[in-house]
């Protein structure tokens, strides 16, 4: 693994489900993560995921790539478009630094409207680990 390399795309299919369970599991009780209609009252036109569960999705690319052994450092992201129900988001990452056994990788998601997510993690790869390129298998 060096900087510059590329990892494989994830697609995650954005249901109804998927929203109000990560809103839910993360303790965000806020009707704009499972009322369609208290959010649609309030400007939006449907539920929308929380920061909380793009924010597992994240964690879960990057352990999912690099293995159960990757431990998260430091995970910072920022939400732009919204991800609401019947859309896809797209992950993809790429290494930025990678020195010893710590990689940073940039990650970004998009969905049908524009960029969901940016953001940059920090996290320690055991050499063991190490992936080829192409993924976990």
């Amino acid at each position: 693994m060096k900087a510059g390399d590329e990892l494989p795309p994830l697609e995650i299919g954005i249901t109804r489900t998927l929203i109000v369970a990560g809103a839910l599991a993360s303790r965000d009780y806020q009707d704009v993560h499972h009322d369609p209609e208290l959010a649609r009252r309030k400007g939006s036109p449907d539920i929308f995921m929380n920061i909380l569960t793009t924010n597992g999705l994240v964690g879960r690319y990057l352990t999912d790539h690099f293995g159960p052994t990757a431990v998260l450092r430091k995970v910072a992201i920022r939400l732009g478009a919204p991800n609401y129900p019947g859309d896809t988001m797209v992950l993809r990452g790429r290494v930025e630094e990678f020195d010893g056994d710590t990689a940073v990788v940039r990650v970004t998601g998009d969905n049908g409207i524009g960029r969901h997510v940016t953001g940059t993690v920090t996290l320690t790869v055991a050499a063991a680990a190490t992936v080829p390129p192409g993924g976990a298998g």
